[in-house]
C-alpha cells in the first residue's frame, strides 16, 4: 500500500526543502520556517540567495550550478541569516532531479558545532602562543645561565688547590666543581636541542638508563653528599630504552631531588630504582622512604600543576607535573602509591 511522506516532511526537526533550478524555494517544512523566522510566503517570494549570508553567496551559487549538472551536493556548509539577523550555519545534502528541474535538500542546524570549532581554534591559538613563549623562555634561561656557570668554573680553575690543606674542604670544593661542570654540560645540551629543531624535544633514541642516571647524579653531587642519600639501582631486567634522553634526565632529576627535599627529618633518605618487565611491557619502579602522601587526599591531582602537598619552602608544584607530561608524551603512563611517612612508589610503564 502507498504511504504518504507528508507527515515526515511536516514533523521532521531537520530542515527539508524543495528548490527550483530558477533559484526559488518551492516547498519548505515547518522547521525551516521556524528557524529562519520568515513566513512561507516570504520564503517563496524572494530568491534563495537573499537569505544566504553575503560572504557565502558566491560559493553557494557555484555549488548550485554543479547540482544543475546532476552532481549531488554532500556535506556542504553555508550561513543563512534569519529575519531577526541571527547567523545560522547549515549543513546540506542536496539531490537534483533534472527531469523536474528541482532540487531536494535536507539541512541540519550546525551553528553550535561551528561555535565550538571557533572557540577551539581560539584556544589552540592561545595555547600555541603560550607554548612559543615557554620555548623562548626555556631557550633564554638555558642560554643566559651558561655565563654565570662558566664564570664559576673559571673561579674554580683560578683557585690554588695547594693552599687547601683540609681534606674535607678539598672534597667539598671538588663536589662544587663537578656539579658546576655537570650543570654547564646540561645547559649546553638543552641549548643544542632547542636550536636544532622544534621536534627534537619529543624525539626518541636508544638510551641507557644507568648512563642517564649517572649523568643526573653527577650534576647534583653536592646535594647528594649533603643529604647523605643512598641511591641503589638495578637495571638487570633492562637497561636500554627507546625514549627521549632529555625527558629521562628530567624525570630522574625531579624524582631524586623530590626524595631529598621531602625526606623524613629523622630518617636518612633511601632511593631504589629498578626495572622490570610486566605483561610484556617495560616498567621502571622508583621507591623512596620519605614523607609520602595521604592518597585519599592527593589522588587525582598529584600530577597537576602547582599542587603542593608539603610545607617545604622551595616547593613549586612543578616537578611531578613535568614528569607526568614527559611520560605521557612518550606514550607511557605513571602511577603512584604511597602512605604518610611510608615513602612513595612511582611506577612508570613505557610504551
Amino acid at each position: 500500500m502507498p504511504y504518504s511522506l507528508e507527515p515526515f516532511f511536516e514533523n521532521s526537526h531537520d530542515l527539508l526543502c524543495i528548490a527550483g533550478y530558477d533559484g526559488y524555494f518551492k516547498k519548505v517544512n515547518p522547521a525551516f520556517i521556524h528557524l529562519l523566522e520568515y513566513s512561507q510566503e516570504e520564503l517563496f517570494s524572494r530568491e534563495i540567495s537573499d537569505f544566504i549570508h553575503e560572504d557565502d553567496r558566491l560559493r553557494t551559487a557555484s555549488n548550485r550550478e554543479n547540482l544543475k549538472k546532476s552532481l549531488p551536493l554532500l556535506n556542504f556548509e553555508n550561513r543563512y541569516v534569519s529575519k531577526s539577523g541571527a547567523i545560522i550555519w547549515l549543513g546540506w545534502t542536496s539531490i537534483p532531479l533534472p527531469e523536474e528541474n528541482l532540487i531536494y535538500a535536507i539541512a541540519k542546524n550546525i551553528t553550535y558545532k561551528k561555535k565550538l570549532e571557533s572557540e577551539r581554534a581560539v584556544h589552540l591559538l592561545s595555547l600555541d602562543k603560550k607554548n612559543k613563549n615557554l620555548k623562548n623562555l626555556n631557550f633564554k634561561t638555558s642560554h643566559d645561565l651558561r655565563s654565570p656557570v662558566n664564570n664559576l668554573l673559571t673561579l674554580c680553575n683560578i683557585l690554588d688547590l695547594n693552599k687547601i690543606t683540609d681534606p674535607e674542604t678539598l672534597q667539598v670544593f671538588n663536589l662544587i666543581r663537578n656539579a658546576t661542570e655537570g650543570l654547564r654540560d646540561s645547559l649546553n645540551s638543552y641549548v643544542d636541542s632547542l636550536t636544532q629543531t622544534e621536534e627534537l624535544e619529543s624525539s626518541k633514541e636508544e638510551i641507557s638508563l644507568s648512563e642517564v642516571l649517572q649523568v643526573v647524579q653527577s650534576s647534583i653531587t653536592a646535594l647528594i653528599y649533603d643529604s647523605k642519600v643512598k641511591i641503589k639501582s638495578d637495571f638487570l631486567a633492562f637497561d636500554t630504552l627507546l625514549f627521549n634522553r632529555t625527558f629521562m634526565e628530567s624525570i630522574f632529576l625531579n624524582l631524586i631531588t623530590n626524595s631529598i627535599k621531602y625526606a623524613r627529618p629523622d630518617v636518612s633518605p633511601r632511593i631504589n630504582i629498578a626495572t622490570a618487565v610486566v605483561g610484556g611491557k617495560k616498567v621502571l619502579v622508583y621507591t623512596d622512604n620519605g614523607l609520602g602522601f595521604d592518597m585519599s587526599t592527593v589522588e587525582g591531582k598529584i600530577f597537576n600543576l602547582n599542587q603542593r602537598f608539603h610545607s617545604t619552602k622551595d616547593s613549586k608544584g612543578v616537578g611531578l607535573y613535568l614528569i607526568s607530561n614527559y611520560v605521557s608524551e612518550m606514550g607511557g603512563k605513571i602511577e603512584v602509591s604511597s602512605a604518610v611517612n611510608q615513602g612513595a612508589i612511582f611506577t612508570i610503564t613505557f610504551q
